[in-house]
């Protein structure tokens, strides 16, 4: 096809690191995939059985155009006695995941050319979402000796009449680090200083290891100028049935069940079902998933410590290690592909997360321990960590 039927919007669009690693995943018969952050932990029985009931009773048609209200209730209550924070109905929208929620998010509130300012190592998606959106991605870099976490005198500079958000992730992916209450603060500070949005992108709430998670909207006044992107993929092993959801002031709520009427219509109604289980029985059905993952998280990280060449800040949350590879004195791409074709272990290079990533690379904890421990003795054999 003539490449003049292409929208030019897209003719610049490079395949991402993630997309391209889907498409290395079928090269060798041994692969030890470390890529995605989808986890070889299949969703809890009870989730899938009750959904599936649901489903034979009839579940099987649009929903509300802001959601099931009954999953939507259940949101609210949620956040109520977990966190002690009151959210409306009408404050709630569910999204066919949370990337979909984002993208949703931000076409709801840019104006073209509209900044937004996002913090290096990002979630690759960011800034094609932002830029679909016709906004400009203004780009923060964070680094390890600062924990990764937002310099908040970096961030005020980066601010200009144009800024509309800032995008805040924590726990992070992909570095794992976990904002400490008090940077939340800041941030929120500078938010309300400069009369700035902030989307939190909240998808691995039960992944923080050191410290109990605080969502943004439960600080002061975080409520009024949050919006929230909430997923039930990481969570609850659910990455099959894309399914998350938004929080956000109802104004901008309203605008975004308008925008989704003219892209999926509505969330498909058996994930729905299927999300208002996993919270319903989030105290049996979270924690074994936690467990497991922080299990592989320690041994990953100590396999780490003993291969020369190669060091890692310590897990702190999320399901993945961002490893420091810069003694191999190579890319993070150069890492990657020989890790891939030397030991058959399929990994994403931290350029693939902003300019801040290079020098790392992401590993993700999706396989069971006895993989892991496989995974770990190919690599300790690759000259460029010894």
């Amino acid at each position: 096809m003539n490449k003049h039927f292409i929208s030019q919007r897209y003719k610049n669009f490079n395949m991402t690191a993630m997309c391209k690693s889907n498409d290395l995943t079928h090269k060798y018969d041994d692969i030890i995939d470390l890529s995605l952050g989808d986890t070889d932990l299949k969703t809890p029985d009870t989730i899938i059985n009750k959904a599936m009931k649901d489903a034979i009773a009839g579940h099987t048609h649009y929903t509300d155009f802001y959601g099931d209200m009954e999953l939507r209730k259940e949101i609210s209550k949620f956040y109520k006695n977990k966190y002690n924070i009151e959210i409306n109905t009408d404050e709630i929208m569910i999204t066919t995941s949370g990337s979909h929620g984002m993208w949703l998010a931000l076409e709801s509130i840019l104006n073209d050319n509209d900044e937004v300012i996002i913090h290096e190592p990002f979630f690759t998606p960011y800034p094609h979402q932002i830029k679909l959106a016709r906004g400009n991605p203004i780009y923060l870099p964070t680094y390890e000796e600062e924990r990764f976490e937002v310099n908040v005198k970096r961030l005020e500079k980066l601010i200009t009449k144009k800024t509309k958000a800032i995008i805040i992730n924590t726990p992070n992916n992909p570095t794992g680090t976990c904002f400490s209450n008090n940077k939340m603060k800041d941030i929120l500070e500078i938010s309300e200083k400069y009369d700035l949005l902030i989307i939190s992108d909240e998808i691995y709430t039960t992944f923080s290891y050191k410290q109990s998670f605080s969502p943004m909207i439960k600080f002061p006044s975080g409520k009024k100028r949050t919006i929230t992107i909430n997923s039930f993929s990481k969570n609850y092993s659910m990455t099959g049935w894309r399914i998350g959801n938004i929080i956000a002031p109802s104004n901008i709520i309203e605008v975004m069940r308008i925008v989704n009427e003219n892209s999926v219509f509505t969330a498909p109604s058996v994930s729905q079902r299927a999300a208002l289980y996993a919270l319903k029985l989030h105290e049996i059905v979270n924690p074994p998933i936690v467990k497991e993952i922080r299990k592989r998280m320690q041994y990953a990280y100590d396999r780490i410590l003993s291969i020369p060449n190669i060091n890692c800040p310590e897990p702190e949350g999320s399901i993945y290690l961002f490893p420091n590879i810069k003694n191999t004195g190579l890319t993070s791409a150069e890492v990657c592909n020989i890790l891939f074709e030397k030991a058959h272990i399929l990994a994403l290079p931290g350029s693939a997360f902003g300019d801040a990533g290079e020098g790392y690379i992401r590993l993700a904890m999706s396989v069971d321990l006895y993989r892991l421990e496989e995974a770990f003795n190919r690599m300790e054999n690759i000259e460029i960590f010894n």
